[in-house]
């Protein structure tokens, strides 16, 4: 019978015997590679060194020769439990981004303490680190209690202090251990020189931790990695590529994409060069085909109806970790890489940052290099996530600054932004849409065309409807399926009932009119003046917001406008503009 695998990580400060510990459960589960003691043994008799079981797994020899552990070294024991893989993560503070992505692996976790030098700055910063990769499970071994003796009292004060800064950052550990990683005390088996000490030894605290649900039982997930159009030999197929992070599917299930909450229903499994499969599971690199065609982008989510979705939100509350050479500092632009979605942030809060010489909480605008800071970071656009204590994949991220990967983090709470109700309004809307018997993929390739609203918007004084109007032209000559939705005519008719000022409400029913427009194929065309940034995202998430093109006339906006006109320019010049835009983005195409 094949028995079920665990992670752990190992960590605690630099020389604090992390690695003598590991190399000893290794020898003393037997768990050891025939031959390998002897080997080290014998490598240590050659070059002079006393023999240690750290040597185990320093394989590298410049990690042997300065005698720290730099990368995050795997190996495999076992248990008549289960078996395990256990990560021994660096300790030097030099090494915490390695520490880090070792870290980000596990399910439990090991932090050693050495007796004889006490509770060290990375001591704490490694339960930090732990905390905020959102790992529950520790144990805290008290190594090196050779040194002091077997002391009580030593182990009982190291105790003391160290649960209390655990309490302050919400982790309560399974068990304190007194041991000694080079005489084997407590390590595998109980020792007599600690008989005052009641607990569990390593081993078995490891074979209480309870195993994480399966990735398969979780629900399902699917970041969009790509799409893929074939055209040769009559093969019309449009596969939605990725990786299945969590859960699994069937040919048949309804699925959504989140955030643009599209919908459809799964046709067919695809993968290279292999036969057909009718379910697939998490771990696995795949396409689909759906019955419904549907319009999605790399950075969507993939799930499935019925399983409990990810939030929605252009706002989350997150520990990070920055590495970066400069500071986070509020205000700047970063992007933020959460599965296979890039998305420019800000960081709005900082809640609290570890300071990283004192250890002590405080409130900064700014996130120095080895900080963990407490913050809320704003997003430019809504994005799907789940908290990371539920699935991990779609709970953790990486910021880039110029470039550089110089933060990590995990998100912790899901926190409602000002367009929350909105977004659940059309989550309905959606979910219980009632359609035709002419899809969306018959009226794409009847009409030679996606569906998309056109959106011209500037300043009252700027002339935007004759632009409007000779585009509608233009395209209507062409054989295209359009409409101009004049604002007036809204305003005069459908909005009648509400007052002028209350513009939200006015932009939302601009939306929902559109919407329905999209739905039968057409291209839109509108326009409004002075719209905000707001505005403009209020009826991107009305409107998917990848069926949306903005076009501002007369007032530049980085990152909110697909195209921006200059009003003095010939109004022939400026439709062209549009219309190259349009078949550019694959809008437009050949009947």
């Amino acid at each position: 019978m094949n028995k079920k695998k665990m992670n752990i990580v190992i960590v605690g400060h630099v020389d604090h015997g992390k690695s003598t510990i590991i190399g000893r459960l290794l020898a003393d589960t037997n768990s050891l590679p025939e031959g390998k003691l002897d080997q080290i043994k014998e490598y240590c008799k050659n070059n002079s060194k006393p023999f240690e079981y750290a040597f185990l797994l320093d394989a590298l020899k410049d990690e042997q020769s300065q005698g720290i552990t730099i990368d995050s070294a795997r190996c495999f024991f076992k248990s008549k439990k289960r078996d395990y893989i256990i990560i021994d993560a660096p300790g030097h503070i030099e090494f915490l981004k390695n520490m880090i992505s070792g870290a980000a692996r596990a399910e439990a976790a090991l932090l050693v303490i050495d007796a004889n030098e006490g509770i060290q700055e990375n001591s704490r910063r490694h339960g930090y680190m732990l905390s905020m990769l959102g790992i529950r499970q520790i144990a805290v071994l008290v190594n090196k209690m050779d040194l002091v003796n077997y002391d009580e009292k030593v182990f009982n004060k190291i105790k003391e202090e160290y649960s209390e800064f655990l309490k302050q950052i919400k982790i309560k550990p399974k068990e304190f251990i007194p041991v000694s990683g080079m005489k084997g005390d407590n390590i595998a088996n109980n020792s007599e020189k600690l008989e005052w000490f009641k607990g569990s030894n390593v081993l078995s605290v490891l074979d209480s931790f309870e195993k994480e649900k399966s990735l398969d039982e979780k629900p399902f997930r699917m970041p969009v990695q790509d799409v893929y159009k074939f055209t040769a030999n009559g093969d019309s197929r449009r596969i939605i590529a990725g990786r299945i992070e969590s859960g699994s599917v069937k040919v048949g299930d309804k699925v959504v994409f989140l955030p643009s909450n599209k919908r459809s229903e799964i046709k067919t499994i695809e993968e290279f060069n292999s036969s057909k499969k009718k379910e697939i599971s998490a771990g696995n690199s795949t396409g689909f085909t759906l019955t419904e065609q549907i319009y999605t982008n790399r950075g969507e989510v993939m799930c499935k109806e019925g399983d409990k979705l990810p939030f929605v939100s252009s706002i989350i509350k997150a520990n990070i970790f920055w590495m970066g050479k400069q500071s986070m500092q509020k205000n700047k632009e970063y992007k933020l890489k959460l599965g296979t979605a890039k998305i420019p942030i800000k960081l709005k809060e900082i809640t609290n940052v570890l300071d990283a010489s004192n250890l002590s909480d405080s409130k900064k605008d700014s996130i120095e290099r080895h900080e963990v800071a407490e913050c809320i970071l704003e997003c430019q656009n809504p994005v799907a996530f789940d908290l990371v204590n539920e699935i991990t994949h779609t709970g953790r991220f990486v910021i880039v600054d110029d470039y550089d990967i110089s933060g990590g983090g995990i998100i912790t709470e899901f926190i409602e932004d000002k367009y929350s109700n909105l977004r659940s309004q059309v989550f309905l809307r959606e979910e219980k849409w009632y359609h035709g018997m002419i899809g969306f993929k018959e009226r794409v390739e009847n009409y030679g065309q996606i569906p998309k609203l056109i959106l011209l918007t500037g300043p009252k004084n700027i002339d935007k409807k004759s632009i409007a109007k000779l585009l509608e032209k233009r395209l209507f000559e062409s054989g295209r399926k359009v409409y101009y939705l004049g604002i007036g005519n809204i305003l005069r008719g459908l909005d009648s009932d509400i007052e002028k000022e209350k513009r939200e409400e006015h932009v939302r029913r601009l939306g929902e009119v559109s919407h329905i427009l999209l739905d039968a194929g057409l291209i839109t065309i509108a326009t409004a003046s002075d719209l905000t940034v707001d505005e403009l995202k209020l009826l991107q998430e009305i409107i998917d917001r990848n069926n949306v093109f903005i076009i501002g006339i007369g007032r530049l906006e980085n990152g909110v406008y697909n195209l921006d006109l200059n009003p003095e320019e010939d109004i022939n010049k400026s439709v062209t503009k549009i219309i190259d835009l349009l078949k550019f983005k694959g809008v437009l195409f050949s009947l």
